[in-house]
């Protein structure tokens, strides 16, 4: 591996970051950085997205008082509503931003990784509206737990690879994706679905995810008269979570990344059997950048678990792992059986099925309600139509 390091804002969080990247990729990277670079200058292309982001992915999305919710933890908890995002969940703010980007630079094709298939989805939904050809690569893992999810892309006019490579999961995904980009950059764009990865990338994902922040900003001051005390989010590579965290990095709130837990104390069966970077992970290079990393003594990637496919990662975004290593962000961990009850909880107390991925932080909010301060928002990221297979399996297991 070749190390680049571009001279561009926003490359590195303390030491993480970076361009850790064979040469086939650099020229395709900074190419990317410069136009992005550009394009956040631009009126017209601002004007252009917030056009899609209001009409077509359905912004502002509402912050709701979970008032049955707060009652039973005995704190006002307001849930900010990314599931009610076109496409169903916080990924189309992101997809949106990139696809213009992407169309801005002379690009015809899209080609995106995706674990939950929710980054798959939002893709193909970009690729039909802006006319792109598109095509997801999906681990066969991932592809059997969320057949639903594949339907739709296909129905939307994607194509889905299937990754037969390693765990058959995200982070091999993400591999196959690179490799296509090395070798058809000229004519394609490689839409990152989070905020991980080589610059520009883990900047880039989360400015176009951080309306999500913006609006629960505003809209916590308008419905309280002040800042939260916390803010809960999931953490696999970590979009939705700088999405929503970005906007109050400078004000005094906690900011709570839950990361998945696995399958919990006494049910080990992997070396690594959770996806908690941020808690468990040591410095390492993974997809271009340096970060936090599952991987053994000798350097040796672990396979991540979760319930969750979309938290089933074993790295985690720089700037996360920046803000971690300073006390910024507080790692926590919700194992397979909280992010249940979450999901469970939710859904009969609310009337809103969350996605597996935003149950971890649901979950983790009733098992630590002390930590949450009086008043929090919980990032409800997306729906969980996509997961029910996924439960009932579970349960019945």
């Amino acid at each position: 591996m070749k190390c680049q390091i571009a001279n561009a804002a926003g490359v590195k969080f303390g030491r993480y970051g970076g361009l850790f990247v064979p040469e086939t990729l650099v020229q395709p990277l900074l190419e990317l950085a410069e136009a992005y670079e550009q394009m956040k200058n631009s009126d017209e292309f601002h004007r252009e997205l917030k056009n899609l982001l209001k009409n077509f992915a359905g912004r502002p999305t509402p912050l709701y008082y979970a008032r049955n919710l707060s009652r039973v933890l005995g704190r006002k908890i307001y849930l900010k509503r990314e599931d009610l995002v076109h496409g169903g969940a916080h990924k189309l703010n992101n997809t949106l931003g990139q696809g213009l980007v992407a169309k801005r630079m002379g690009k015809t094709r899209l080609i995106a990784e995706t674990g939950a298939g929710q980054h798959g989805v939002a893709t193909a939904i970009v690729g039909a509206n802006l006319g792109f050809e598109t095509q997801i690569y999906m681990g066969e893992v991932d592809i059997e737990r969320q057949k639903m999810n594949v339907y739709r892309m296909q129905l939307m006019g994607a194509e889905v690879i299937p990754v037969r490579s390693g765990s058959r999961t995200l982070k091999d995904a993400i591999n196959e994706a690179m490799r296509d980009w090395a070798s058809s950059f000229e004519h394609t764009h490689y839409l990152l679905g989070t905020a991980a990865g080589a610059h520009p990338f883990p900047s880039m994902v989360r400015d176009f995810q951080s309306v999500i922040g913006d609006e629960a900003r505003r809209q916590i001051l308008e419905a309280e008269g002040r800042l939260p005390e916390s803010i809960v989010a999931c953490v696999g590579g970590g979009s939705n979570a700088m999405g929503i965290f970005a906007p109050f990095l400078k004000d005094r709130v906690r900011l709570l990344a839950v990361e998945a837990g696995g399958r919990g104390p006494g049910k080990t069966d992997k070396i690594a059997d959770n996806g908690a970077s941020l808690g468990y992970g040591t410095d390492g290079v993974l997809h271009g950048a340096l970060t936090k990393i599952l991987q053994d003594p000798y350097g040796q990637i672990l396979e991540s678990y979760s319930v969750a496919a979309g938290l089933d990662y074993p790295g985690v975004g720089p700037e996360l792992a920046y803000l971690a290593e300073t006390g910024r962000v507080h790692p926590m961990m919700a194992d397979d059986k909280t992010a249940i009850r979450g999901f469970r909880a939710l859904s009969r107390l609310e009337g809103i099925i969350p996605a597996l991925e935003s149950a971890h932080a649901v979950g983790y909010a009733m098992s630590e309600p002390d930590a949450l301060g009086e008043l929090t928002i919980v990032n409800v990221s997306g729906r969980g139509d996509k997961d029910l297979a996924t439960v009932m399996e579970y349960e019945n297991s």
